[in-house]
């Protein structure tokens, strides 16, 4: 018997990028994309009905950026009664000031704070870290 993939969420406001990300999760036999939002709103409307292990989540995106997300998915009661662990776990996304994301990411309760153009190995790496919860250092 094996394991349940991983269910993964991707926010971004590019779908491209979400796209690109897709392609390279799909590609791996213990992770699954069962959600894509262009923004941290439906983000957020998406926790609360579709069943996600870890949200990788664009730190800046319209109406609502990943450092808020990231807040709400770790206090939202209707989030947590529908996820399968104790809480979805969160990977951070930056285009670029990884420094200015990675503290209050962190204090937000990310698992990772990541370039987007992270090697796709270490991309999914930090989904399979975060739904261990283990966290890794910003990179």
């Amino acid at each position: 018997m094996t394991a349940a993939p991983i269910r993964v969420l991707l926010a971004d406001a590019d779908p491209l990028q979400r796209e690109g990300w897709r392609l390279v999760l799909d590609a791996q036999d213990d992770l699954e994309v069962v959600a894509e939002a262009p923004d941290g709103v439906q983000a957020l409307a998406l926790l609360r009905r579709v069943p996600v292990d870890v949200a990788v989540v664009d730190a800046r995106m319209p109406r609502l950026g990943g450092v808020q997300v990231t807040e709400t998915v770790a206090t939202d009661a209707r989030i947590r009664l529908l996820q399968r662990s104790p809480v979805t776990r969160v990977v951070l996304v930056t285009a670029t000031d990884l420094d200015r994301f990675a503290g209050p990411g962190r204090a937000a309760g990310a698992d990772a704070v990541l370039y987007k153009d992270a090697d796709p190995a270490d991309l999914c790496a930090a989904i399979r870290d975060a739904a261990a919860f283990r966290t890794i250092p910003a990179s």
